[in-house]
């Protein structure tokens, strides 16, 4: 009863109104004006108050939550760690033949030769040493039957799972890590792949020529392009893991290890990585035993590398003027065919 007459007097009622509105939310002022029901001071005075009440809430969110931004090379950071690898030898690299149609990429073919699986288990057992899963780790291979084998074999060794019932850890990619494709090289001794080494180092965007059969010409910057956005995705995708990137071929890894150090792309060729090779992913320099005998240009202007570079080695170590280094790789082409 009592409870009932105070409720039904229209100024009582809307004083308790209004104070149970006030201690909900105390940083917005309230009217007691018995006139209007709960009347907002103004609208300034409202927004002003309402910015008070979620400003904390911002300022409390940790300090990566934003957004990235594009992902460029060479990056000033990167969230997770990265091992970079190359799959053992393939059925055909031990016949001695170039062979990059993508067409071909998951046929047994192209999957690992014996001595192909012997350099893979070492590499997965490297991996294992260095301690990249001791907590967890993604890896990443191309859909190359032979890049895919190896995932397997290295999640095997580090007791990666790899379960259908349950989340797996081996996350195949279908296209940033395709072998390079040589064009009318395809089919050619893997000798002849020193021809187009000698046009990457000319130009990076210089590319081997054409063929009718569906093969990819791809110049170096074709390929910084593809390993750029494989990069995006994984530094988007993941923050604080490791992850493990498996190619089939040396030059995906070479060109963007070059481009995470902010390296010429025009001598990835001089950070090669043999079959089975295990590389630590380090932005701030490159493996000493990888150091380019013929030198390395620093890029000054990332991440546009093709030009504005600054020499680190003495010019006497490579014995010839960059100026002149067309006219030396047509020479050094001309010599090796007559040979």
């Amino acid at each position: 009863m009592k409870t009932t007459a105070i409720s039904s007097h229209p100024l009582l009622a809307s004083e308790i109104h209004n104070s149970s509105l006030q201690q909900a939310y105390p940083s917005i002022p309230f009217s007691q004006n018995p006139d209007n029901f709960v009347l907002p001071i103004n609208r300034r005075h409202l927004l002003t108050s309402l910015s008070v009440a979620i400003t904390p809430f911002f300022a409390s969110q940790p300090p990566y939550a934003a957004a990235r931004g594009l992902f460029q090379m060479p990056p000033p950071r990167l969230t997770n760690r990265y091992y970079l690898v190359r799959a053992g030898e393939s059925e055909y690299e031990s016949m001695g033949i170039i062979n990059t149609n993508p067409v071909a990429k998951t046929s047994m073919d192209s999957g690992l030769s014996e001595r192909g699986k012997e350099q893979t288990v070492k590499a997965a057992f490297e991996l294992k040493a260095m301690g990249a899963c001791e907590r967890s780790c993604w890896i990443w291979p191309s859909i190359t039957q032979r890049a895919y084998q190896a995932a397997e074999i290295i999640a095997s060794a580090n007791g990666v799972t790899r379960s259908v019932f349950t989340q797996s850890f081996i996350v195949p990619e279908y296209s940033f890590l395709d072998a390079r494709g040589l064009g009318a090289f395809e089919g050619k001794s893997l000798e002849s792949v020193s021809e187009v080494y000698a046009y990457d180092s000319i130009s990076p965007s210089m590319k081997p020529p054409p063929i009718s059969d569906g093969t990819p010409n791809e110049s170096v910057e074709d390929v910084f392009v593809r390993v750029t956005q494989l990069m995006s995705i994984l530094e988007t995708q993941y923050s604080g893991e490791t992850v493990i990137i498996v190619s089939p071929d040396s030059d995906n890894l070479s060109v963007l290890q070059a481009g995470l150090v902010g390296l010429d792309r025009r001598r990835h060729r001089d950070l090669s990585f043999g079959p089975g090779e295990v590389r630590f992913v380090d932005i701030k320099s490159i493996p000493t035993y990888k150091q380019p005998a013929s030198g390395v240009y620093k890029c000054l202007n990332p991440p546009s590398c093709s030009g504005g570079y600054k020499r680190i080695y003495d010019t006497f170590q490579y014995g010839k003027m960059f100026s002149h280094s067309q006219e030396v790789a047509r020479e050094d082409l001309s010599r090796k065919r007559k040979m």
